[in-house]
C-alpha cells in the first residue's frame, strides 16, 4: 500500500480586514490544526508542532555515553520561596504541554473563528475545548483548554462572538466565555448528606431493620456519588437541555421586521426529530417553539447568511424542509436527488460570493452532502424562500467539508483522501489530493487549478502507515463516519 494522509475534515476561511493583513484558510487533519496563507497557500503553521524523534535520536547518539544523560539539574536554593518554586513548576509544564498534548487525542472534529483571531476547537478523546490565538503571520498559539464532562457533538459562537456554545451527546448546552475572566472558583452551596433519623437501637423488628439497613446503604452511595461529581473548574453556564442526544447547534440573530424586533436565537436539533427554537443568552430557557417535520433523526441545520429568516434541516430522511422558523412554518419540502433507501445528510452548508468577471450577480447557493457520497448538491434559494436544485457536482472522493472562498469566487471542497468514492470502508490504495476547488460559469460549477489549492495538496497532510491494522482502521472509519449511527432500529437505540 502507498502512502496514506489525512483527509482534512473541517475547513474555515478567515476573512481579515485589516490592512496588511492576508487572508488566512484555517483547516483540521487528524490530530493537526494548520494555517496556510489563502492567498498562496503556504503553510503558516501546524498545532500542535510534531515531535521530531530523529532530531532527538541524533542528538543523544552525537553525545558521548558519559554525557548521555545531558548536565545535571540546577540546585535551587533553599531559601527560595515556595511561589518561586511553584513559578519554576508551572514554567516547565508549560515547556512540556505540547509534547504530552501529542498523545492525547487522534482527531479535532469541531473547529469554528472568532473575531479573525481566534481559533476554537474540540479535541475528541479528551472532551476539551481550546483557544488558539492566530497572530498576523498566521501562527497558532493555544490560550485555554476547558475539559468538558461529555464528549460534544457540536460546537459554536454567540451572534457577538464573545461566548462560546458547545452541545453534547447528553442534550446539554453550555455557554462560556471565550478568553476566561481570571481565575474561576465555583461557589457550591454546602449539601446537607441525609441521614436516616432512626438508628438499629430504636427499630427492633426484622421488616423495619432490613429497610434502615437499605436507607444506610443509599446514604452511603449518595455520599460516595457527590464525592465522584465532577465539578467544571471554569466560568460555564447550562442553557438548554434535550432529552436526548443533540446533533447540531446554530446561533443567529434575526432581523427586526414588523412583528418581531431584533432578537438572538438558539436553533438546536437532536435524535429524536426535534429542531428547537430558543431565545440566546440570557434568556435561553425560554422556548419559542419546536419545529417537527423530519420522521428520523436531524443532523444538520443551516441558516443562510443571505436569508436569515429561513431554515433548512436534513437528516435521516431522503429529504429536506425549509422552514420559516420563528413562524413554525414548513415552506418546502425537498425530495433529495438520487436518494434511495436510507440517506444521512452529512452536512448543510450555505455560500455567498461576491460578483465576478464569470458572474455579474452575486452568488446566493446551498449545497448539501451525503454520508458516505462523492456528490454535493447545488440549491439556489428564489425570492420566495424555496429551493431549487440547479446542478450535481462529482467530486474524485466523499465530501467532508465545503467553504466559500470570496476573494476567488470559488468554493474550496475537502475530500476523503482514505477512502474510496460512495463508500465508508473500503479504504484506497494510495491517498489523493485533500482539496478541490469549483467555479461558477453559465449556472454550473466547473473544477479549476488553483495555485493555493495545488500548493496544500503538494504539501499534504500528517501521514499514516502504509499498512493500517483492521482495529486503527475501524476507528478511523467511525471518527468520519458515525452519523449513520443516529438511526433508531426498532425499538432499540444504536449507541
Amino acid at each position: 500500500m502507498a502512502s496514506l494522509q489525512h483527509p482534512f475534515q473541517c475547513l474555515r476561511y478567515v476573512n481579515r480586514q485589516s490592512a496588511g493583513q492576508s487572508d488566512i484558510l484555517v483547516a483540521t487533519a487528524g490530530r493537526n490544526l494548520y494555517s496556510y496563507d489563502a492567498s498562496s497557500g503556504q503553510r503558516l503553521d501546524v498545532w500542535p508542532q510534531p515531535v521530531d524523534a530523529d532530531v532527538e535520536d541524533q542528538s543523544s547518539d552525537a553525545a558521548p555515553a558519559s554525557e548521555s544523560q545531558g548536565p545535571p539539574e540546577k540546585r535551587r536554593k533553599l531559601s527560595e520561596s515556595s511561589e518561586e518554586q511553584k513559578d519554576a513548576k508551572s514554567e516547565s509544564k508549560s515547556k512540556d504541554s505540547n509534547k504530552e498534548a501529542t498523545n492525547s487525542w487522534t482527531n479535532i472534529p469541531l473547529l469554528t473563528v472568532a473575531h479573525g483571531k481566534y481559533v476554537v476547537i474540540m479535541t475528541s478523546e479528551d472532551k476539551c475545548v481550546r483557544v488558539l490565538s492566530l497572530d498576523n503571520e498566521g501562527k497558532l498559539k493555544q490560550l485555554s483548554a476547558r475539559t468538558m464532562p461529555k464528549k460534544l457533538s457540536a460546537l459554536t459562537l454567540t451572534p457577538d462572538e464573545n461566548n462560546i456554545l458547545s452541545g453534547d451527546k447528553f442534550g446539554d448546552v453550555y455557554t462560556f466565555p471565550l478568553i476566561p475572566s481570571g481565575e474561576y472558583v465555583k461557589v457550591q452551596a454546602p449539601v446537607k448528606p441525609y441521614e436516616p433519623s432512626a438508628t438499629n437501637l430504636t427499630v427492633h423488628t426484622k421488616r423495619n431493620l432490613e429497610s434502615l439497613e437499605q436507607q444506610m446503604r443509599q446514604a452511603a452511595l449518595s455520599r460516595t456519588s457527590q464525592a465522584e461529581r465532577v465539578v467544571l473548574n471554569f466560568e460555564h453556564q447550562v442553557i438548554i437541555g434535550h432529552v436526548s442526544l443533540l446533533t447540531d447547534l446554530i446561533s443567529v440573530t434575526r432581523p427586526a421586521d414588523s412583528a418581531v424586533g431584533k432578537r438572538s436565537y438558539i436553533l438546536t436539533a437532536d435524535r429524536d426529530e426535534h429542531i428547537r427554537v430558543s431565545r440566546g443568552v440570557p434568556q435561553a430557557h425560554v422556548i419559542e417553539q419546536f419545529c417537527f417535520g423530519h420522521t428520523s433523526f436531524v443532523s444538520s441545520l443551516c441558516v443562510p447568511s443571505f436569508e436569515p429568516k429561513v431554515l433548512v434541516s436534513g437528516g435521516g430522511d431522503n429529504y429536506l424542509l425549509v422552514w420559516d422558523w420563528l413562524e413554525n412554518q414548513i415552506l418546502q419540502k425537498v425530495q433529495l436527488p438520487g436518494s434511495e433507501g436510507e440517506t444521512t445528510v452529512r452536512g448543510i452548508w450555505d455560500v455567498s460570493l461576491a460578483p465576478t468577471a464569470d458572474n455579474v450577480d452575486p452568488v446566493k447557493a446551498i449545497f448539501v452532502a451525503l454520508e458516505g457520497s462523492s456528490q454535493l448538491i447545488y440549491y439556489t434559494v428564489g425570492s420566495d424562500n424555496t429551493m431549487t436544485h440547479q446542478d450535481t457536482l462529482q467530486l474524485s472522493g466523499n465530501v467532508l467539508e465545503v467553504t466559500g472562498i470570496d476573494s476567488r469566487g470559488t468554493i474550496l471542497v475537502a475530500v476523503d483522501t482514505l477512502r474510496q468514492s460512495d463508500s465508508t470502508s473500503a479504504w484506497k490504495s494510495s491517498s489523493q489530493p485533500p482539496l478541490e476547488t469549483f467555479r461558477l460559469s453559465s449556472g454550473k460549477w466547473a473544477p479549476v487549478e488553483d495555485p493555493m489549492v495545488t500548493k496544500i495538496n503538494s504539501e499534504g497532510t500528517s501521514s499514516l502507515p502504509t499498512t493500517v491494522e483492521e482495529k486503527q482502521q475501524k476507528e478511523l472509519n467511525d471518527s468520519v463516519y458515525h452519523l449513520s449511527n443516529l438511526r433508531k432500529r426498532g425499538d432499540a437505540y444504536d449507541d
